[in-house]
């Protein structure tokens, strides 16, 4: 419809009646540009879902257990700052094997607790001498190792739970073979090797050696060669676990989404975790750690007084209740950094 004669129209009206092609040319551009933009988004939400999904059925493989706490387990500590994890490394074997080396039940060989700053920028590694001589709840007086064997992973957390007074959000449970075949789908890892020494007829030799899962293996496990024993395999151990996270968080793993699902598909039959600790939990943690690296994470040891022999002929390692009060109090109020610069980083 045409206006009036006598109405006065803006002077840069124009009739909608026959727009400018260019305009309609502009339009339409914008209009293809947002559905294609929209396709994009669309694809790329399709492709996430995806790979999302491939991660969770690789990580159904795992074995999940409740955690709970019997009559004689006492209170959980209360809520600090920060979250605290408990790794546990088993030596359970093949039935041949263990009959060989005459072992029987599970025993938690590996001990570390993690504890994430509450700003996600730091990660502290604590391990225990698997045979630290503490409380173990309905037991008494017994190696904090063989917790796992008397009461499962429950137990194990339990104990820990009440020696460092800090509550374990979340555990996992490896055995040494799914550690072989993690190692391996990494295509191996770098260590800082001691010293010169050979077990289980690999060689190793002091400095830094690319092992395999094979010789990771027998690394970690590897104790009488040491004249520290037990000591330094808890150092070999952290020294493999620090191998281990250079690859994983390296580019070329976090950027190769088939071989981080296969990473997960190898580890996932021999892992057990808390119920909590589902596929939706794993990605989360994942996100919240995203910026952190190699040098974020730092290596120490529970204080111990050294070993020394019960009344019973049972060789243990002894606590160091004073300084354990000293890092119980870092873990709570989520001071480590302090903690470690002042007991650990300067000797």
């Amino acid at each position: 419809m045409n206006a009036p004669d006598d109405l006065q129209l803006p002077s840069d009206w124009e009739d909608d009646s026959e727009p400018d092609p260019r305009a309609r040319r502009s339009r339409r551009f914008a209009l293809i540009a947002l559905g294609l933009a929209g396709v994009l988004v669309l694809g790329a939400v399709i492709a996430v879902g995806a790979y999302l999904n491939s991660l969770r059925s690789a990580y159904e493989k795992v074995t999940t257990v409740s955690i709970s706490r019997g009559a004689s387990d006492g209170e959980r500590p209360e809520d600090g700052q920060g979250r605290n994890f408990l790794l546990l490394g088993s030596d359970k074997r093949s039935e041949e094997d263990a009959k060989a080396e005459n072992v029987s039940g599970q025993r938690s060989d590996v001990m570390m607790l993690v504890h994430i700053s509450a700003d996600n920028k730091e990660v502290y590694v604590t391990s225990f001498p698997r045979d630290l001589y503490v409380d173990i709840p309905g037991h008494g007086k017994g190696r904090i190792n063989s917790a796992l064997a008397y009461g499962g992973v429950s137990l194990a957390v339990t104990t820990v739970e009440n020696y460092t007074g800090v509550p374990i959000d979340h555990v996992a449970l490896i055995d040494f073979e799914g550690i072989q075949g993690l190692v391996d789908t990494l295509d191996g890892v770098d260590v800082t090797v001691p010293e010169d020494f050979e077990a289980d007829g690999h060689q190793y030799t002091k400095g830094t050696q690319h092992l395999n899962g094979e010789e990771a293996l027998a690394f970690v496990r590897a104790r009488k060669q040491f004249s520290e024993g037990d000591f330094q395999r808890n150092r070999n151990q952290q020294a493999v676990l620090q191998g281990i996270i250079s690859k994983l968080i390296s580019a070329d793993t976090l950027t190769n989404p088939a071989k981080l699902r296969d990473t997960i598909s190898t580890i996932a039959p021999y892992m057990t975790t808390d119920d909590g600790l589902d596929s939706g939990a794993m990605i989360e943690l994942g996100l919240s750690l995203r910026s952190i690296r190699s040098g974020d994470i730092h290596y120490l040891a529970v204080p111990n007084s050294g070993p020394y022999t019960t009344s019973g002929g049972a060789s243990v390692v002894g606590t160091d209740e004073e300084a354990m009060d000293l890092l119980r109090t870092a873990l709570r109020e989520d001071t480590m950094s302090s903690y470690y610069a002042d007991h650990v980083s300067n000797g």
